[in-house]
């Protein structure tokens, strides 16, 4: 296993310093099984999905740590987990083009109250060819009080999570 890589979520999506209260990380391993994602993120309390937890459409309408691997010819996967146990897995071959959805994901959720963790594996069947450049996006809020933060700023008129020009290499983590 590689030692874990941290994507800081800290800014807003167009890189303003968000509120310490606000600040979540993603930290990424690799193992035998796949990429390992560890989520640590406020709980804000935000409504739950009415769908059961598991697989979830429209996860990003909640309180939600998002991951973007892209690999080469803009093939990505994107990852979403909930504070409840709801998650997205998608699997995309261009910018917004899905071809495989609601896939399985194998976590464990911890609530530590104003804390949520979460632990999850990415196997390398899901994930596109290396080398990889990432992203990491938490979402929370509701209706004028809705919040996107950003591990690296996705600059434009309004956020917009699948600008994959703005996705970053993370050294040390390789298959190489």
């Amino acid at each position: 296993m590689s030692s874990p890589s941290v994507l800081p979520i800290v800014a807003t999506w167009d890189g303003t310093p968000a509120a310490p209260g606000e600040h979540a990380t993603v930290a990424l391993s690799l193992t035998a099984e796949g990429l390992r994602v560890s989520v640590d993120a406020p709980h804000h309390h935000d409504p739950r999905p009415a769908a059961a937890p598991g697989p979830t459409w429209a996860l990003w309408e909640h309180e939600v740590v998002e991951l973007f691997v892209l690999g080469a010819e803009e093939a990505y996967t994107e990852l979403e987990l909930g504070p409840h146990g709801h998650h997205l897995l998608l699997r995309l071959a261009g910018r917004r083009i899905v071809v495989d959805r609601l896939l399985p994901v194998e976590a464990t959720w911890t609530d530590a109250g104003e804390r949520w963790r979460v632990e999850a594996i990415l196997p390398h069947a899901l994930l596109p060819p290396t080398p990889w450049r990432l992203n990491a996006y938490a979402i929370h809020g509701v209706g004028a009080s809705r919040r996107y933060l950003a591990w690296t700023p996705v600059p434009g008129a309004e956020p917009d999570f699948h600008r994959l020009s703005c996705f970053r290499e993370v050294p040390g983590l390789s298959t190489d």
